[in-house]
């Protein structure tokens, strides 16, 4: 999050559209969440049930990541999927 000052005026400067640059990340930061060595959602996981293993967490945590990483990739190829709604909320 204390990069997103410093670079937002190149992301203007690339005339990216903010709305989609900050959609894109949420999602990154969401990932990041679930995405080891940081995975601060398993390690509450792990506080909530201690008797579970860390590794199995991880490996059922796998399949959310790759659902997330995919969403990334599809906003980043086809952003209109993310700017529809906002176009239409606020009637452009």
């Amino acid at each position: 999050m204390i990069i997103i000052p410093i670079i937002l005026p190149l992301i203007e400067a690339l005339n990216f559209n903010l709305t989609w640059f900050a959609i894109l990340v949420a999602v990154n930061l969401q990932t990041a969440w679930l995405s080891p060595p940081v995975a601060l959602s398993a390690y509450f996981l792990k506080g909530v049930v201690p008797e579970w293993d860390l590794k199995d967490i991880y490996l059922g945590m796998m399949q959310f990541m790759v659902i997330q990483v995919i969403g990334l990739i599809i906003i980043i190829i086809f952003p209109k999927i993310v700017l529809w709604l906002p176009a239409y909320l606020y009637g452009q």
